[in-house]
């Protein structure tokens, strides 16, 4: 037994060796922060300053050395995240993750978007392909010091390639994917036109507050007898997006306690490990600007510099079209003027523990023909059909990364309006404030306009042969929204309708809905002269206004069960505001989620997991006893189901559910504790013992419709009120005194795992503070701070 006993402890010492020996040469690859660093490619030293948050500071000799040097830190802190977002815009994710991965790659190897970024190289002007060539050689000096590699590249068993342009745009028009996706309501249309006749779709999906609703042709008797074909295109769209965006807004000095305007920005995205943004500081004779750049692309995005200041949030125009495209018998399809040959481009997909796989492309006239490579299009296109998308990213003149870097250097307005007409895709509404007291607004992009006699204007996918479909070109820049120093002194963007009833041309009909730009407008309007920290106060403010409209609808309906009765006694106190430490909200949450099962999973089928949303407008006014108030009907049973009845059960339902989770006192329930911002690491977040080191988890405030944005996906039964989709970074910009701005994002500067900086800033930021920023030398060198010098390498 001793014997044993000693056997045993002998293998617990090797085990907590050989453990404690890898952590220690783990903790080899947390990057050199101090001291010097010789490298090929720079022509003059260039400090590097990390304060006490991780943001480096870069002070050198000129921009290309400073480019240069964003490449280097870039690749210091986030080496793995950039690898992976080039693989995954280049569709080479199977290399990394092997078979799972092999269906996103066929679907952006067909998508095309590596393809788009390498024809864009040659378009782009001397300055801009300097800029990359710059970043690219500091990402690539850095992995010229053989470092220890983060753990992710030892888990994985993959080494990081070099760095090129190409990469950087690639992930450019990644993001550009990211914040369109107009193509899923298409579809949703066309599935809806299988059961449902054009007005009760209208229903469903109803116009902008205000707006009439589109007049489209009607899809039955435009695809005949498509309707099956329908119903499995349908099955294409991914879940669709609600409450997603972003909020930015600027008042001029008018309405300041300094006299000098305030902008303040908050873009909403998608929460991930390590965070999408990267703080830095870039200071050389013409460039001094800070803020949020992304790994990989060598731009402040957002951000100041030492005379204007800008932020973003998404126009959400209508850049995305989906083309029914008719076959032609000899191997081609149809177009107005005859049969064309498709483009056809072969692409090979290297899969990691499986053979290569082949893969075919093939291309029309509008796009990359997108039904033969989306897994439930294998069987759902009708014979002789094919589904192409046109999408304004995959043009090989798109410049948008060209007018991005130039933000950094502009000096009042007219350099903005210019950096602008080069931002092609995303549409952003950029707002504006400079130091002079100006403010201003522009949404720049490439918009296709459509022609007069086109009856679907992009609501649902067009039959490609027929020419009345075809864009018409674009609108001109002087023809897209843009006001500057407005009689107001006031601008605020929050996706939702940016113009009104006077501008003549057609951006979207799919904004989204106004609430969290009129809870905006009310908070500025509440207080005459606005700081710093009354800006603050409303990017954190968390009342929904969806709640307000639709909960004293729900409350309507007298309760049946005491269970009820105790719940409708706590919500009806409550204010709408979904902090986390109440239960009002996670009640709250939980019996909308459940009443929209009832209302409409009967009409919608197969197709209502990916389009479960809490649709607020469209429940509102079926709880008002409008028209819409026939979906409460389920049309599966012979009994007329009221929407009273709906309230009633989803409440019961919802509240029994919430008691298994959470436990049967209601009174201990927490919002925050079912509404965690879930930040997912790629591809080891969905590993569930990896999950739990590289995941960041934090209990958060909000919903999907509040300022400080949580937006929950109801279709996931795991974590139905988890946060994913959150304030990426928050911003205030104080033009009175730049040095007093603010800002933070969700995470961290660091994206290695055994870095302090991993996580740091993810509870600050979940309960709406700040952290300074800063450009002035002395004020970060007489902080905390960590200095390396980057000097050019001997021959």
């Amino acid at each position: 037994m001793r014997i044993l006993l000693r056997v045993g402890l002998a293998l617990a010492v090797l085990l907590v060796a050989g453990l404690g020996g890898a952590y220690g040469y783990l903790r080899l690859s947390l990057p050199d922060l101090e001291g010097r660093a010789s490298l090929p490619g720079l022509a003059a030293p260039v400090d590097v300053l990390r304060d006490a948050y991780g943001i480096p500071h870069i002070y050198a000799a000129s921009p290309d050395d400073a480019i240069f040097a964003l490449g280097f830190v870039h690749a210091q802190d986030r080496l793995w995240q950039m690898e992976m977002n080039r693989r995954i815009g280049a569709g080479r994710l199977s290399e990394v993750v092997g078979p799972p991965g092999l269906e996103t790659d066929r679907f952006l190897r067909t998508l095309g978007v590596r393809r788009a970024a390498e024809a864009t190289v040659g378009k782009l002007d001397a300055a801009t392909t300097r800029l990359l060539e710059r970043y690219s050689a500091g990402v690539n000096a850095f992995l010229g010091t053989d470092p220890v590699l983060p753990p992710e590249f030892l888990l994985t068993g993959i080494r990081p390639e070099p760095w090129t342009p190409v990469d950087s745009l690639t992930w450019v028009k990644m993001m550009a994917w990211d914040l369109g996706g107009n193509w899923r309501t298409e579809l949703l249309r066309l599935r809806l036109a299988k059961t449902l006749p054009m007005e009760r779709i209208r229903e469903f999906l109803p116009p902008y507050p205000g707006d009439a609703a589109p007049r489209i042709a009607d899809l039955r008797e435009l695809y005949g007898g498509l309707d099956e074909a329908a119903v499995r295109l349908a099955a294409l769209a991914p879940m669709a997006d609600e409450g997603i965006g972003s909020n930015n807004w600027v008042v001029s000095g008018a309405h300041t306690a300094s006299g000098k305007p305030l902008l303040a920005n908050d873009p909403h995205l998608g929460l991930t490990a390590p965070a999408v943004w990267y703080f830095a500081h870039l200071n050389a004779p013409g460039l001094n600007a800070i803020g949020a750049t992304l790994p990989g692309v060598p731009a402040v995005v957002l951000g100041r510099n030492d005379r204007v200041a800008w932020g973003f949030t998404n126009t959400g125009p209508d850049v995305q079209d989906l083309y029914l495209e008719r076959l032609d018998p000899a191997g081609g399809y149809l177009a107005p003027d005859g049969p064309k040959p498709f483009t056809v481009i072969e692409e090979t997909i290297r899969v990691k523990g499986a053979p290569d796989e082949k893969l075919q492309v093939r291309a029309t006239r509008h796009g990359p023909v997108v039904s033969d490579v989306l897994k439930p299009a294998l069987d759902a296109m009708p014979r002789g059909y094919a589904l192409a998308l046109q999408w304004t990213v995959l043009r090989d003149d798109d410049l948008s990364l060209q007018g991005l870097a130039r933000f950094a250097t502009a000096r009042g307005w007219d350099d903005v309006v210019a950096a602008g007409r080069e931002l092609h895709s995303p549409q952003q509404n950029i707002v504006y404030a400079d130091v002079d007291g100006n403010i201003g607004f522009l949404a720049p992009a490439r918009i296709p306009v459509r022609a007069k006699d086109n009856d679907l204007m992009g609501h649902a996918p067009a039959p490609g042969w027929l020419p009345r479909y075809d864009w018409q070109g674009f609108l001109e820049p002087a023809q897209l929204p843009l006001a500057y120093n407005p009689p107001s002194g006031r601008v605020v963007t929050a996706n939702h309708k940016v113009v009104d009833a006077s501008y003549p041309h057609f951006l979207t009909s799919e904004w989204q809905p106004p609430y969290r730009a009129a809870r905006i407008e009310s908070l500025l309007a509440a207080t005459p002269k606005h700081t710093v920290q009354s800006f603050a106060r409303i990017q954190a403010d968390v009342v929904s206004g969806a709640m307000r409209d639709v909960l004293p609808r729900l409350l309507a309906v007298p309760p049946g069960s005491e269970r009820a009765r105790a719940a409708h006694a706590l919500l009806a106190k409550w204010d709408h505001a979904m902090v986390v430490d109440r239960p009002e909200p996670l009640v709250a949450a939980a019996w909308w989620r459940e009443f929209t099962r009832r209302l409409y999973a009967d009409e919608l089928g197969d197709a209502f997991a990916s389009n479960w949303l809490l649709r607020p407008q469209f429940v509102a006014a079926a709880l008002g006893g409008g028209p819409e108030a026939r979906w409460c009907d389920d049309v599966r049973t012979p009994v007329a189901e009221t929407c009273a009845k709906l309230v009633a059960e989803s409440l019961d339902a919802a509240l029994a559910e919430l008691s298994k989770r959470y436990g049967e006192d209601m009174g201990a329930w927490r919002w925050g504790a079912a509404h965690v911002a879930r930040h997912e690491h790629r591809p080891f977040g969905r590993h569930p013992q990896l999950s739990r080191l590289f995941d960041i988890v934090e209990p958060s405030p909000g919903d999907a419709f509040t300022v400080n944005v949580g937006r929950h996906n109801l279709n996931d039964p795991a974590n139905p009120f988890a946060n994913r989709h959150a304030a990426s970074l928050r911003a205030i910009y104080d033009l009175s005194n730049l040095e007093g701005s603010l800002f933070i994002h969700s995470g961290g500067q660091s994206g290695n795992v055994l870095s302090p900086h991993y996580r740091s800033f993810t509870e600050a930021w979940a309960k709406g503070e700040y952290i300074p920023m800063k450009t002035s030398r002395a004020a970060i060198a007489a902080g905390p701070h960590a200095a390396l010098r980057l000097e050019p390498q001997r021959r």
